[in-house]
């Protein structure tokens, strides 16, 4: 009630505003924008933080403005999302982006619209198609004005074009797994077998069936079968050529642009994209009401990956984050309960293998006859080339990415997100109107991509949490290796979404998630269970303080999604504790780590010297344990191998095991030793973490190392120490540069939504001329949060623009 009567005294204020120069405002900025397509008037209030509360009167044009704003903020970050979901990069950036064009229009959605849309929300369409045409409206609006356009699209000399609702659905950049997992298992497989494979992997809790059938070549396997998805699926990479010339930088400032042994580093980690979140009970919390708290780990780029925002109209009031490009929120609260995320690891993807007819590639056999591919002819605008012609070839699987005439076989992608509904977040929408736990799991059904541990608090006492994510049912075959597309190997059908692992208010008082696996140890699916999942350390620690914690707070929550504790190292170090070393500058350091508290604290000696020392294990154990054959297909020894390996030397070394751990142990605690100082030099007292050459937080704008230093200046945040490392809780990475991690965290007492806090990095703007740009940073770099405001009358006081929407024809 308050809030529709704070729009009409909005209203009157407005008005007053516009007729009487000398009203004192009510808040530092006021701003009217006249827009084609709105219905009626919305009321934004922008508060200190730079999130958006949208109060609109219709549904429509309370989507419509969360389009036009985010548009308004994140028009870059828009036009290049847009153009890798329609596959037209190559259309400004010539034939080298032609590869990923063909991708992203061979793994296309190419089913009914009406299905799609609606299966986010009974109005689906409706709200999509409002969210479009509020972007579209800044697009419009800045296409007229070009002193509205952000300044990347100077620096490119291109503009915005307008979106369609097949831009929001894009499949591109979701969190798909796993067929480029297959291939790297299937190769392995034929090289070194399938015994050897599941020893050098963490696959569990079940044991995968590895093995090949011998129809599929070791030849074809070797071949480049996956092209067209891996450049559909591959990262932007600007070039210095894209830059028009007068901003561009001088050759002796584009080294930064050569792949750094960092982003090496960093990319090893990224196989289990993470995040943590936990609720607790009221039983177990100060206020007596259920408590949440939720932190996605995702690149921390420049603009973020999320986005808040404040949706107040006719059967919405939800506040909270998600992908600025698609309408609703995907982790936040209602006045009724709050949830949260973290992927639970699901197989929706698997690699086919076709026998082609000799005299018709374009026949291959299925279920006991031949089959004609469908066909669909593309066109592609190329830079400088003109119109490419390409065509797209499916099997009743999915798209085909490989056609081998000497070997007479083809390869296709099955994937269970091309069905209808796999648009990532999008059923988010579901969730934003829950009001119990029932409702919450209802809509959970609908969450078919990504994979997740949705969690829910709620203000009537409930906690609970529901895995989703649409999951094929394999009891033919594992999914971990490439199999037959004849018919024999097929799914038997998707597992219904309430069957997937859930509870509600556990004896333990608390639930936690972490990408590790926390499926029931009899869980009746395994054939819909997957076999990678995270290592368990981030989850486990935090299990550790809440089981400790007969009370939790605010201040707790915040402490524990900034926990820089090492479990690791708690079983490492103490193996090193009895262990002569020769030099007494390395038995100090040695006596260092035995005193440690095992906390990865930017500023402690220990920590650095910890960090190198476990980069050194994982870095020497691999030629030791995985066959060079197979190197450049693997990645890094997962962590919880490391340590089962360490804890039972006999499993890798033959002879004296014990003796041999032990030398390995010492051999690569020198060798760390060694590498610090020629990092950063002899003296130890020099040693910290986290400091500009070990641990910072440096964000990168895409286009930075491209410019000259004077507008890198204004693109780029940091360097800031930091602390922690991808297996603690803080999760900042496990490189020197926190460039992967969390950028968005949310806390939440139900007992007070106005208690609620936030961070996003660097700012909820991704134009460089903004206020809101980057004023989130020093914030963020410091593990410091900004209250989210909820009620109208907080709101007000905390607002620094009030802006109002009118439609143009009043």
């Amino acid at each position: 009630m308050y809030k529709f009567a704070l729009r009409f005294q909005y209203k009157l204020f407005f008005a007053a505003t516009l007729v009487c120069s000398c009203c004192i405002p009510l808040f530092a900025q006021n701003t009217q924008i006249r827009i084609d397509g709105l219905e009626k008037e919305v009321r934004v209030l922008r508060d200190s933080a730079g999130i958006n509360h949208i109060f609109a009167e219709t549904e429509a044009d309370l989507f419509f403005s969360q389009g036009y704003l985010a548009a308004k903020d994140r028009l870059f970050q828009f036009e290049i999302w847009r153009r890798q979901a329609t596959g037209t990069m190559a259309e400004i950036f010539g034939e080298r982006e032609l590869a990923r064009d063909q991708g992203v229009r061979l793994f296309k959605y190419r089913g009914a619209k009406s299905t799609e849309l609606n299966h986010y929300h009974p109005r689906g369409e409706q709200i999509i198609e409002s969210f479009v045409r509020g972007v579209n409206a800044y697009i419009a609006e800045a296409r007229a004005n070009p002193a509205l356009l952000p300044l990347e699209f100077k620096l490119l000399n291109i503009l915005p074009e307008p979106w369609t609702w097949e831009v929001v659905i894009s499949r591109h950049q979701g969190l798909l797994e796993n067929v480029k997992d297959e291939l790297s298992f299937s190769r392995m497989v034929s090289m070194i077998g399938p015994e050897k494979t599941a020893f050098i992997h963490y696959f569990h809790p079940n044991r995968p069936d590895l093995s090949l059938h011998p129809n599929i070549p070791k030849e074809l396997l070797e071949k480049d079968i996956l092209a067209p998805y891996n450049a559909f699926r591959a990262p932007l990479k600007f070039l210095p050529e894209d830059i028009q010339a007068s901003y561009r930088a001088g050759i002796e400032d584009l080294s930064l642009l050569a792949t750094t042994e960092e982003e090496g580093i960093e990319s090893l980690e990224r196989a289990h994209d993470g995040s943590n979140n936990w609720v607790i009970h009221g039983s177990r919390t100060e206020s007596g009401f259920p408590m949440l708290a939720n932190d996605p780990h995702r690149s921390i780029a420049v603009p973020s990956l999320r986005y808040w925002v404040h949706l107040h109209g006719p059967g919405w009031d939800v506040v909270g984050g998600g992908e600025p490009v698609i309408p609703g929120v995907s982790i936040g609260h209602n006045p009724q309960g709050a949830w949260g995320l973290t992927i639970f690891e699901t197989d929706m993807e698997d690699l086919r293998v076709y026998d082609l007819d000799p005299n018709d590639p374009t026949r291959y056999f299925h279920a006991g006859k031949w089959k004609k591919m469908d066909t669909v002819s593309d066109t592609i605008l190329v830079k400088n080339v003109g119109k490419k012609i390409v065509l797209h070839h499916y099997t009743v699987h999915g798209p085909v990415t490989f056609v081998d005439t000497l070997l007479h076989k083809a390869v296709a992608v099955e994937c269970a997100w091309l069905r209808a509904g796999g648009a990532p977040y999008l059923a988010s929408l579901r969730m934003g109107q829950a009001k119990s736990w029932e409702e919450f799991r209802e809509a959970c059904k609908y969450n078919h991509v990504p994979a997740e541990n949705m969690v829910w608090a709620d203000k009537e006492g409930n906690i609970g949490w529901q895995a989703t994510g649409i999951s094929p049912i394999r009891r033919k075959h594992s999914g971990l290796v490439a199999t037959l597309g004849d018919g024999s190997m097929d799914w038997d059908g998707i597992l219904p979404m309430l069957d997937r692992p859930h509870s509600m208010n556990p004896k333990e008082g608390f639930i936690v998630t972490a990408n590790e696996n926390v499926s029931p140890a009899y869980y009746p699916f395994p054939e819909a269970l997957g076999y990678e999942w995270a290592d368990a350390f981030r989850g486990d620690r935090i299990r550790q303080v809440l089981g400790k914690t007969e009370k939790a707070s605010l201040p707790l929550m915040q402490q524990l999604q900034n926990d820089h504790q090492a479990l690791p190292a708690r079983i490492l170090v103490p193996m090193l504790t009895n262990l002569q070393l020769q030099e007494k500058r390395l038995s100090d350091m040695q006596l260092l780590l035995n005193q440690w508290d095992k906390n990865l604290e930017a500023g402690s000696i220990p920590a650095a010297i910890y960090i190198m020392w476990e980069r050194t294990i994982r870095e020497d154990l691999k030629p030791l344990v995985v066959p060079e054959a197979v190197h450049d297909l693997y990645g890094q020894i997962q962590m919880t191998k490391v340590l089962e390996w360490m804890s039972h030397p006999e499993m890798v070394f033959e002879a004296n095991p014990q003796q041999r751990r032990d030398s390995f142990l010492i051999t690569t605690f020198e060798k760390a030793i060694s590498k610090l100082e020629i990092k950063l030099g002899p003296d130890i007292q020099k040693w910290q973490y986290g400091q500009n050459a070990y641990k910072h937080a440096l964000l990168r704008h895409p286009l930075s190392a491209l410019v000259k230093p004077e507008i890198q200046q204004l693109l780029d945040f940091g360097p800031a120490p930091r602390g922690g490392y991808s297996f603690s809780p803080s999760a900042t990475g496990y490189g020197d540069n926190n460039n992967f991690g969390a950028s968005f965290r949310l806390i939440v007492d139900t007992a007070d939504w106005e208690k609620s806090r936030g961070t996003n990095t660097p700012g909820q703007s991704g134009n460089p001329a903004s206020p809101f740009y980057g004023n989130l940073f020093p914030l963020w770099a410091k593990d410091q949060y900004f209250p989210v405001y909820f009620e109208g009358t907080m709101i007000e006081k905390a607002a620094v623009e009030n802006i109002l929407l009118s439609p143009k024809n009043e």
